[in-house]
């Protein structure tokens, strides 16, 4: 396969003189408009995914939805006990802890270290801010709707604070989404970003989805937490691409864009 820094060969040598600016305005494009505006866009669509559910939540428009889906998870004969065998509750158990404020907590901390001790410090403070600032948001949002936790259902877990929206999926999104975007913009190869960015995504609906298996949480709940978690994930990602710019995130050579592509 030709390198990414060349023409395919069916362009003569001599030609390349014509196209390497207009790939190189393609590269300043993807850097600085297009990366921006799809941030942005994902912010505005998983807000407004946010509010309209949040509407529906309000009028009890998702009860009925919320109701059918936590009771087809439990055994109808005993709705202490959720489907499936022993060892499947055990690892919601284990997913469910990987959004919880231990475990974001250790990540985050580790996370800036490393970035602080590679001379990143914007990336680090980006880090630091993205979590405390969507911690922060969570804890708003549960007092501001104060929406009690299932009772159709007994809880396989313990819980503190109120249902909507969920706290662990809303956190994990953003700590895992974050992060998750910050180490594939620093990696070259295509395949590896998309594993981190899967990897990412995977980690997220496992922690959401042991939320509802062990009956902690409403569906509703959940998907609000995803949805407002994104949308700041996605802010997060705005700003980093303008710490980019700034050559705040990267140091010069580790960037994923042939050099071309970072100059002004």
């Amino acid at each position: 396969m030709a390198s990414p820094d060349r023409l395919p060969p069916l362009f003569p040598a001599g030609m390349n003189r014509y196209f390497s600016p207009i790939r190189s305005l393609w590269l300043r494009l993807r850097l600085n408009e297009i990366g921006p505006l799809v941030s942005m866009a994902a912010c505005g669509l998983f807000a407004w995914a946010f509010i309209a559910l949040a509407g529906e939540v309000l009028e009890g428009e998702t009860h009925a939805f919320d109701s059918v889906v936590l009771l087809a998870l439990r055994n109808p004969q005993n709705l202490a006990d959720p489907i499936g065998p022993g060892w499947l509750e055990e690892s919601a158990r284990d997913f469910t802890g990987l959004g919880g404020y231990a475990i974001l907590t250790l990540l985050t901390a580790a996370t800036v270290a490393y970035l602080l001790m590679a001379g990143k410090r914007a990336a680090a403070l980006l880090v630091l801010a993205s979590v405390i600032g969507g911690a922060l948001l969570s804890a708003g949002l549960k007092l501001g709707f104060e929406r009690p936790r299932p009772d159709l259902v007994p809880h396989a877990t313990r819980v503190y604070t109120a249902s909507f929206p969920s706290g662990h999926a809303m956190l994990s999104a953003i700590t895992y989404l974050t992060l998750g975007a910050l180490l594939a913009r620093v990696e070259r190869s295509r395949r590896i970003k998309a594993f981190i960015m899967g990897l990412a995504i995977v980690l997220t609906l496992l922690v959401g989805t042991s939320r509802v298996y062990l009956g902690v949480h409403w569906p509703s709940d959940v998907l609000a937490g995803w949805a407002v978690g994104a949308a700041w994930a996605s802010l997060c990602w705005f700003v980093a691409l303008q710490l980019q710019r700034k050559g705040q995130v990267e140091k010069p050579g580790e960037t994923s864009l042939p050099p071309e592509a970072d100059r002004t």
